[in-house]
């Protein structure tokens, strides 16, 4: 799914080069639709949802098999213990694929994903783009990344051992808040670029740009 037309790419695209003019710092940008499928979230949920109704029906039997009557239009039925058994199983069933169908909506599979989980599963994304595009690329260590996963509403700064000796985590605070004060108002691609800006101008602090210094990650944004 894309975000951000080719305008919007190059408005952050733009924001990286503008920001490496003060640093030797390498900034990478990543768009992510989300950080992970959530697949064990969704059979968590399904699995639980089934046994309950399974154990409700256990314990009270009556209204469900009241209920069958009336909709089958039975005259009263004597259940046996296994036909109770095999209704218990086919309820435990249906609610199990009602639960795993409904939650192939995103809106309700996310909202039922706990916020710890989101936060782990983003920054374990965003720390496997880093290694894979930054870690270890640029002369000098000096790479960093600014990623934003869209359905978790969750962003993180990643930043090459030597950035992270010297700035304290806490430092992208601020970067954070003016992108995500973006982003919250619709503006993806400006809220990115404000992030970026912000980010250049620390790093120009601690690592400012050299004469030789070449560009040695690509600017352009990356969506995934």
């Amino acid at each position: 799914m894309a975000y951000l037309s080719s305008e919007q790419h190059k408005i952050v695209s733009d924001a990286v080069g503008e920001a490496e003019l003060q640093t030797s710092g390498e900034i990478l940008t990543v768009l992510a639709d989300r950080s992970d499928g959530y697949s064990d979230i969704s059979l968590f949920w399904a699995t639980t949802f089934a046994f309950t109704v399974m154990s409700v029906f256990a314990f009270y039997p009556e209204p469900f098999l009241n209920l069958w009557d009336d909709i089958s239009q039975s005259w009263g039925i004597d259940w046996s213990i296994g036909q109770i058994a095999s209704m218990t199983i086919a309820l435990g069933l249906l609610t199990f694929v009602a639960a795993w169908g409904v939650q192939l909506w995103d809106p309700l599979k996310f909202a039922l994903v706990p916020s710890p989980i989101k936060t782990s599963r983003v920054h374990a994304q965003a720390v496997k783009h880093f290694k894979v595009g930054a870690e270890r690329r640029t002369h000098g260590r000096t790479g960093i990344l600014i990623y934003l996963s869209m359905s978790e509403h969750r962003a993180e700064i990643v930043a090459d051992q030597p950035i992270a000796e010297i700035v304290a985590p806490e430092i992208w605070g601020e970067a954070m808040a003016d992108m995500l004060a973006e982003i919250k108002q619709g503006h993806i691609a400006e809220g990115m670029a404000a992030g970026v800006r912000d980010v250049g101008q620390v790093l120009s602090e601690h690592f400012p740009r050299a004469e030789d210094d070449e560009n040695e990650l690509p600017d352009r944004l990356i969506e995934v």
